[in-house]
């Protein structure tokens, strides 16, 4: 099959050239105009053809493509009429191979990105932060790699902003400013994610994008089909989300240029939810992606009820275009009119401006890239039925064909290894069990001193006492007297010494007597010395 059929218009089928596909497309109209309808069509050829695709399905009625249509179904009489106006022979009800994937895990497989994989400036973008705050974030990624700490979910990333908060100083002098009010103003705005269930995406294990490119038995494309009906209260995920997954693709697909068919094909419903308020920064990142992502063979597809929902640098690259009824009620609803018709490359024979608000229900102004790459010629066409059931499946229904796809359960269990939050939350006890042990090691130094010193003052009161008693001894009243005493015998003791040893020298009895004079004077000098010996 060179191209998807998507209906008849002047005479011809209208079929988008599979070699054109990558070079996206937009389809628009109001409410209740058929737009459903058409995404179901061109995504069921597309499986046929071998494309996988994947679809956010923000109503819920996508989630019909894994059922076959029904004759018991409303809209049996009017398919089966259109098809036999548009000479569908083989037209008949089929279902599309499936997975269905859910954010909160709940109507489908969980899809999980880790915080890293997001990457600081994607996530500064969706969290909307100024240039000051973008940088501190990109800051705390570069450390958190540096340092080998893990950044899978928000509580890591939060504990790692925590971290470079603590260090601030430090991180200042090599990377330029961290203040301690960027770092808070980021964990307000996650906070704020926090409160839009964006804890339920980041983590593990992360979403492969293998596991999305695939093809069934038959060589049918897998339509993935995200269930975004309560991710629409969480606009800045759900964008985000949409977001990351293109950049992903972007990343990790080679380069192939322009394919005989594309890889995959992007579906995004409500697409006015990616632009609604935001960034100029963040819609060039868009832009940009959807720019380079065609060369990588993936198609980019815009559901929104108002073509002026998407930016003109945006829809600019949008070369497929299937043009739904407009409402021309209000200045805004003609501008967009106005718009559209000028869009289409111009055909003598339909009066766009006119044909945009007369279309009925199943009709589209239709233009289609050619095999040359240029524009077909805008046609009014009717659109063809789709084979699937139009409305959502059961959720009987949906339980059965989750559990029976290919993924299996390798997504359902949750994993939470170690990563920078336990590990940062095991340095800051090591720190403290670190510091508690150098502050009872101080203390014990503290108590051992003043026991030292202590010790010391007692042997010093102890000294001083033992020489205050040995002076109240020496003073007291027997010491004197045992003193005068010995005082006394020492000079008895040396008189007598003296006189025998002058009685040796000198001789005794008459010869004393003879010599008195000299001996006398001898004797007395002998005494004294003596008597000073004994006494010293």
């Amino acid at each position: 099959m060179d191209g998807i059929f998507i209906g008849m218009g002047g005479g011809k089928p209208q079929t988008i050239d599979l070699k054109r596909a990558n070079r996206h497309g937009l389809i628009a109209g109001a409410t209740g105009t058929g737009k459903t309808v058409t995404l179901q069509t061109m995504v069921e050829g597309f499986s046929r053809a071998g494309v996988p695709s994947f679809v956010a399905d923000v109503k819920g009625d996508l989630s019909g493509l894994g059922m076959a249509g029904s004759s018991l179904g409303k809209t049996h009489a009017a398919f089966t009429a259109r098809a036999a106006e548009l000479g569908l022979t083989d037209w008949a009800y089929e279902a599309a191979p499936v997975q269905y994937w859910d954010l909160f895990g709940t109507q489908g497989h969980p899809v999980r990105a880790t915080v890293s994989e997001m990457g600081p400036l994607l996530l500064s973008r969706m969290m909307g932060l100024n240039e000051t705050q973008e940088g501190v974030m990109t800051i705390a990624f570069h450390v958190a790699d540096k340092e080998g700490l893990l950044l899978l979910d928000l509580d890591d990333l939060q504990a790692m902003l925590a971290e470079c908060a603590a260090r601030a100083d430090e991180l200042t002098t090599i990377y330029g400013n961290v203040s301690r009010q960027s770092v808070g103003a980021i964990q307000r705005a996650l906070l704020q994610l926090r409160t839009q269930g964006a804890e339920h995406f980041f983590g593990e294990p992360a979403l492969e994008l293998a596991d999305l490119i695939a093809t069934d038995d038959s060589g049918r494309g897998v339509v993935n089909i995200l269930a975004a009906d309560q991710l629409m209260a969480s606009p800045k995920l759900y964008a985000t989300f949409l977001l990351w997954l293109l950049s992903e693709l972007f990343e990790q697909l080679p380069e192939i240029g322009d394919p005989d068919k594309p890889k995959l094909v992007f579906f995004f419903d409500e697409a006015h939810l990616l632009f609604d308020d935001a960034a100029p920064a963040l819609v060039d990142t868009i832009e940009r992606v959807v720019r380079l992502i065609r060369s990588k063979g993936v198609g980019v597809y815009f559901i929104t009820q108002n073509p002026i929902d998407v930016p003109d640098k945006i829809a600019g690259q949008l070369g497929n275009r299937v043009q739904h009824a407009l409402r021309a009620f209000t200045p805004r609803d003609q501008a967009a009119v106005r718009s559209a018709a000028e869009t289409f490359r111009a055909n003598p024979g339909v009066d766009v401006a006119s044909a945009i608000t007369e279309l009925k229900v199943g009709e589209a102004l239709v233009s289609l890239l050619q095999p040359d790459g240029s524009p077909s010629p805008v046609e009014r066409t009717l659109i063809a039925p789709p084979r699937s059931r139009v409305g959502p499946v059961t959720p009987e229904e949906r339980k059965v064909l989750v559990e029976t796809d290919a993924v299996g359960a390798k997504y359902d269990q949750a994993i939470d290894r170690e990563s920078a939050e336990e590990l940062l939350a095991a340095k800051t006890q090591e720190a403290a069990a670190a510091a508690a042990e150098a502050k009872a090691q101080t203390e014990a130094d503290k108590q051992a001193a003043q026991a030292a010193k202590a010790d010391a003052k007692a042997a010093r009161e102890a000294e001083r006492a033992r020489i205050a008693e040995q002076r109240e001894a020496a003073n007291s009243p027997w010491a004197k007297m045992a003193t005068s005493a010995a005082r006394s015998a020492s000079s008895s003791i040396g008189r007598q010494v003296a006189n025998e040893i002058g009685k040796q020298v000198f001789g005794g009895g008459s010869r004393r007597r003879s010599n008195s004079a000299g001996g006398g004077i001898v004797g007395a000098v002998v005494r004294g010395v003596l008597g000073n010996l004994f006494r010293g």
